[in-house]
């Protein structure tokens, strides 16, 4: 049972069951923070597992990025428009992961 958004990527190679989620790599399991699309989406993959009657079975899920479909035009994309925010994000990500190594 995989949960993926690379839908080509993950039916080549054939697993028995895909929750498709149309989502920006990464987040397979939903929205961080989102704990109620987290849940939900856990539970149809359950469902499919259980349900499933066929190999190579994909279902594809119904939750939506709740910022649209603007998130393909803006992935992994840098330019001079967010080149510095995007920094100021990375320098914060690694303080903050340093302080929780250092507390234990």
């Amino acid at each position: 049972m995989i949960i993926g958004s690379a839908r080509d990527i993950v039916e080549e190679c054939g697993v028995p069951r895909l929750l498709f989620v149309d989502f920006p790599l990464g987040n397979p399991c939903g929205e961080p923070g989102n704990v109620e699309m987290q849940a939900e989406l856990l539970d149809q993959a359950l469902t499919l597992l259980s349900t499933a009657v066929l190999p190579r079975t994909t279902t594809q899920s119904p939750f939506r990025w709740s910022g649209g479909d603007d998130w393909r035009e803006m992935y992994m994309r840098v330019d001079d428009s967010n080149r510095e925010a995007l920094l100021t994000a990375g320098r914060e990500r690694r303080a903050a992961q340093a302080a929780k190594r250092a507390n234990g």
